[in-house]
């Protein structure tokens, strides 16, 4: 459901100065400027450190102070907005200025400039959306809005948060040749809310709230985050050939039509895999085993009218 505002009139602008490149920093001066332009109150922060600006936006949203709390960057920064907005009355505006921007395509956030988001967020439209939340075995939780990923997925963002060279997204794709040459077989244990259990052997498991991920990659084509339902995707173990002539039916989300895979959906789910990390919205979550459960209408989320 979309509502609309009568216009955000005072927002913190939350930038991560490293997104895509450092391209992040000049968007925030660009959509700062706009929504001044367009009459509203602009409080321009960055955190030096992603502690830090978890801080600033908790400080934001808690000071009772402000119609919106707006970051600037990728899904990594947005993922540190919801943490500090679900759950609460302030919604979340986006100025997209990362790689993958999966969040801006869910939801038709406009991604080709950044005035265009900041007109978006000036006129103060929202809409509640569903959240996943992620709780590890130590008890802690985190919210995410997208995809969340284990098994050939986080284990080359496991591998690219080691690598110190190359830089930028050479890193990423040398992580993807290394993981590559080192694919197995992963056995899993996913336990869903009916209490359904698979056990079997894997390439990936993802949880989608919406259905993209790593910039446009549709693993769960068909998730709906106003549903109050998570999709899930499996793709069981399969020789490297087949691997290398899957990957790229995801793009276009036929993947889902090949006998290499399931899909389920459920209110909640239990991951288990030895050795296994789990990724949302980019970023790492936790080792497994995990609970992953949906909470919906969580999020108030600034959004395009209609």
């Amino acid at each position: 459901m979309t509502g609309a505002r009568r216009g955000v009139r005072r927002v913190v602008l939350l930038t991560n100065p490293a997104a895509a490149a450092g391209h992040a920093a000049p968007a925030a001066r660009r959509a700062a400027a706009r929504l001044r332009a367009l009459g509203v109150e602009v409080d321009e922060q960055q955190g030096a450190s992603p502690e830090e600006s978890h801080l600033l936006a908790r400080a934001a949203v808690a000071s009772g102070s402000v119609d919106a709390l707006v970051v600037v960057g990728g899904d990594g920064m947005i993922n540190l907005g919801l943490q500090a907005t679900a759950g609460t009355d302030v919604p979340l505006g986006v100025v997209p200025a990362g790689t993958g921007n999966d969040h801006a395509r869910a939801y038709g956030l406009p991604r080709d400039t950044p005035e265009a988001a900041a007109e978006v967020i000036a006129a103060g439209h929202t809409r509640a959306v569903d959240l996943g939340r992620v709780t590890a075995a130590d008890g802690t939780s985190r919210w995410f809005g997208s995809v969340l990923a284990s098994g050939f997925d986080s284990l080359v963002s496991d591998r690219t948060n080691r690598l110190r060279w190359p830089r930028g997204r050479m890193r990423y794709n040398l992580a993807i040749l290394v993981e590559f040459a080192n694919l197995r077989p992963l056995p899993f244990r996913i336990t869903l809310a009916d209490g359904t259990v698979i056990e079997r052997d894997l390439t990936l498991a993802a949880v989608g709230n919406t259905g993209s991920y790593g910039g446009g990659m549709l693993i769960c084509p068909t998730a709906d985050p106003a549903d109050g339902l998570l999709d899930l995707t499996l793709v069981d173990a399969m020789p490297r050939l087949r691997i290398a002539r899957f990957f790229p039916t995801l793009f276009k989300g036929t993947h889902v039509r090949r006998p290499e895979v399931t899909t389920h959906r459920t209110t909640s789910l239990r991951i288990e895999s030895a050795g296994i990390t789990a990724y949302a919205d980019g970023e790492f979550m936790s080792a497994l085993p995990v609970e992953v459960s949906v909470v919906p209408r969580s999020l108030r989320l600034l959004v395009p009218p209609g």
